[in-house]
């Protein structure tokens, strides 16, 4: 039942949950399957595998979030940052998705399960100017953290930063950050049930270490 395997995963990572935002996390698992079906948002089918590759995927980085105002870049179907706003209702995410049919998912989710602090835009992020900059950039859509920062350098405050959800790290990449960032923290993200490298890395502009 994912409901029990929910709550032993939750507690496997030390995250506390009430119990409405158990089930806000189930439902939306609910509601990934079934859009799924229709508008192929994930490639990942299986409900179980839904909650150990999205849910907890993204909840690992819950609590290296410093700040309140936030952005998921390239979010998808809105992950990481449905999960992680469900779970941190003190902050607010903008959830930033060039895709129609993931904008219209994202939308619809917010209505079901009233998820208050979540925003959709839909645009390329290049394109996209925030009326107010954030304390933090999010995303793992990006294939490279030079792509992120290349294409979100604009997004964070002056005294915001950039976190990467990232699978391998690699030397390569680490060691070519373009001029002007620094990597501060790299956290290895421990996902229940996964066999996988997850880590997360704390990226800022220079002037702000």
């Amino acid at each position: 039942m994912l409901s029990a395997q929910l709550d032993t995963y939750l507690a496997e990572i030390d995250l506390a949950a009430t119990p409405e935002q158990k089930q806000q996390l189930l439902d939306f698992v609910a509601m990934l399957a079934k859009w799924n079906k229709a508008y192929n948002l994930t490639s990942v089918r299986d409900p179980e595998q839904m909650l150990i590759r999205h849910i907890m995927d993204s909840l690992a980085a819950s609590k290296h979030l410093v700040g309140e105002r936030f952005i998921d870049v390239g979010t998808g179907p809105g992950l990481p940052g449905i999960p992680l706003a469900i779970m941190n209702p003190d902050k607010t995410f903008v959830l930033l998705d060039s895709l129609g049919k993931r904008i219209r998912f994202q939308k619809q989710v917010q209505f079901e399960l009233g998820i208050n602090n979540i925003s959709s835009v839909e645009s390329r992020v290049e394109a996209y100017q925030p009326e107010e900059l954030f304390d933090g950039v999010l995303s793992r859509a990006f294939a490279s953290i030079q792509d992120m920062l290349h294409w979100c350098h604009h997004l964070p405050k002056e005294s915001g930063c950039f976190y990467a959800l990232k699978g391998q790290l690699s030397d390569e990449e680490m060691a070519h950050l373009p001029h002007g960032f620094a990597v501060t923290d790299v956290f290895q993200l421990h996902v229940p049930r996964l066999d996988e490298q997850r880590h997360l890395l704390r990226v800022v502009k220079n002037s702000a270490v």
